[in-house]
C-alpha cells in the first residue's frame, strides 16, 4: 500500500475502505469482509450513524491498533455561544466511545458550516494531548480553507472534497500543495452519474491495461497523490478496487481523462443558501 505523509508527518493510506450509505446492520459485515481483502485505513462519521458497527468489525478483526488509520468526522455542533469547544468534545468522545478506540489517526470538521473556528480551537486540543493524531477538514472551498489557516495555529492535514473525474478540483488541489493540505476524495466514483462505469474513454483506457473502469478512476486519482476511499458491500468488488497498485497510467492516459471535467459539482454546493440551511438543521449526537 502507497501513504501520503502529512504535514505532521504522520503516514496515511492513499486508498482506504469508506462506509457512507452503508447501512448500519450492514457495515460490520462490510467493514470486516473489507479488512479481510487487505484494508488498513477506514473512513465514517458520526453523521453516517455506523461508527459502532465500524468499532465492531475493528475489535472483531483482531487487527493491531497500529496498524489502521481510522478516521471519523464532526457534525456541525448547535451548543450555545461559549460552550461548542466543549460541545466538540463531547462529541469526539461519543464517536471515540462507538469505535472502541483510545485515539482517532484522523479527525475532521465534516461541514464547513456554524461556529468551525471553536470547533477547531478543540481539535486543536485534542491533536495537541495526542488524542487526534491530525485533524482536519471535509468540504472547504478554497476561501474557507485559506480563512481557517491564516487565522490558526494548527493547518489543516486533510481536506476530504468531492473529486472525480467529472469533477477534478485540479486548482483546488494546487491550493492544497501549497499550504500543505492534503486531498482526499469523497465520491470517487461520483456513485454513477453521467454514466461513469460506462464512459468509452475510461473503458478504452482500462482495456487496455486489463483493468476496469472503477481500478482506472481510482489509479488516476492515487496518481494525482489524491486519497481516496471507494465503497462498495460486495467483497469481490472490494478486491478489485484495491488491486490498482500494479498498472500506471500514462501521461497521456491522465491528459485524456483531464478532458472529462465539468468543473462543477454533481451533488451539490456548499454555498448554495437552500443546502447551507438544510445542513445547519440537521442535528446529531
Amino acid at each position: 500500500m502507497e501513504n501520503v505523509t502529512l504535514n505532521n508527518g504522520v503516514q496515511m493510506p492513499i486508498l482506504g475502505f469508506g462506509v457512507y450509505q452503508i447501512p448500519d446492520v450492514d457495515t460490520q459485515a462490510a467493514v470486516e469482509a473489507a479488512l479481510a481483502a487487505g484494508y488498513r485505513h477506514l473512513d465514517t462519521a458520526a453523521a453516517y450513524g455506523n461508527e459502532e458497527a465500524v468499532g465492531a468489525a475493528i475489535k472483531a478483526s483482531g487487527i493491531a491498533r497500529q496498524d489502521l488509520f481510522v478516521t471519523t468526522k464532526l457534525w456541525i455542533q448547535h451548543a450555545p455561544a461559549g460552550s461548542v469547544e466543549e460541545d466538540t468534545k463531547r462529541s469526539f468522545d461519543n464517536s471515540l466511545q462507538r469505535l472502541g478506540l483510545d485515539y482517532l489517526d484522523l479527525y475532521l470538521i465534516h461541514q464547513p458550516l456554524g461556529d468551525y473556528y471553536s470547533e477547531w480551537r478543540a481539535m486543536q486540543k485534542l491533536n495537541m494531548q495526542g488524542l487526534a493524531r491530525a485533524i482536519g477538514v471535509s468540504n472547504f472551498h478554497p476561501d474557507r480553507l485559506i480563512d481557517l489557516i491564516d487565522h490558526n495555529e494548527i493547518v489543516p492535514a486533510v481536506n476530504q472534497i468531492e473529486t472525480h473525474p467529472f469533477h477534478q478540483r485540479a486548482t483546488d488541489q494546487a491550493l492544497m500543495i501549497e499550504r500543505g493540505v492534503q486531498i482526499e476524495s469523497w465520491g470517487p466514483f461520483a456513485e454513477g452519474k453521467n454514466d461513469l462505469f460506462t464512459n468509452p474513454l475510461l473503458a478504452a483506457i482500462g482495456e487496455s491495461h486489463g483493468k476496469s473502469v472503477a481500478q482506472v478512476v481510482l489509479r488516476w486519482l492515487t496518481q494525482r497523490d489524491v486519497v481516496v476511499i471507494p465503497k462498495s458491500v460486495r467483497p469481490e468488488r472490494m478486491a478489485q478496487n484495491f488491486d490498482v497498485f500494479d498498472f500506471t497510467l500514462t501521461e497521456d492516459q491522465m491528459n485524456q481523462i483531464s478532458t472529462l471535467d465539468t468543473g462543477a459539482s454533481l451533488f451539490f454546493d456548499h454555498r448554495d443558501p437552500a443546502m447551507v440551511s438544510w445542513l445547519g438543521g440537521r442535528r446529531n449526537n
